[in-house]
Parts: C-alpha cells; structure tokens; sequence
C-alpha cells in the first residue's frame, strides 16, 4: 500500500505535502516536551504532555486520511456522497 503524501483543500487542490505537515507537527510536539523538561522551564509537564498528545493525534490522523486516500481514491463530494 503507497501513502500520499498531501492534503487536499477544497474543490480537490493540493495544499501542503502530508508529510511536511505531520513532521512538523511531530517536531514541534518533541521540541516542546524538550522544553517542558528543561530545569528552568515555566512549563506545566502535564499540560504539556496532553498537548503533545494532541498534536501526534492529529499527525496520526492526517497519515491514515492520506493511507485512505491511496487505497480508496478521494472523498466524495456533494451529490456523490453515500
């Protein structure tokens, strides 16, 4: 199975590649809980830990749209949608 490696805006454009964007996402998540670990950082860990979480949910997701998106082509639209 390939995964491709964009996200699509409306009317089927290619916006961002996906992968960019889910290692971005994935950067900025270990970045922060670098910081969060840090001696002298103001931040809460445990805050910190939940929004980390959230963002590799959302690189996660990104990577299983794009997975569908290779098997099963792209998501209907208006009067196509079952």
């Amino acid at each position: 199975m390939s995964q491709v490696s964009m996200i699509w805006g409306v009317g089927d454009s290619l916006v961002v590649p996906a992968d960019q964007v889910t290692a971005l996402l994935r950067h900025l998540g270990g970045q922060w809980q670098r910081w969060a670990e840090s001696e002298d950082s103001d931040l809460d860990p445990v805050t910190t830990a939940r929004l980390v979480g959230a963002l590799r949910e959302l690189a996660d997701q990104i990577d299983v749209e794009c997975i569908g998106f290779a098997s099963y082509g792209p998501p209907a639209t208006g009067d196509d949608r079952r």
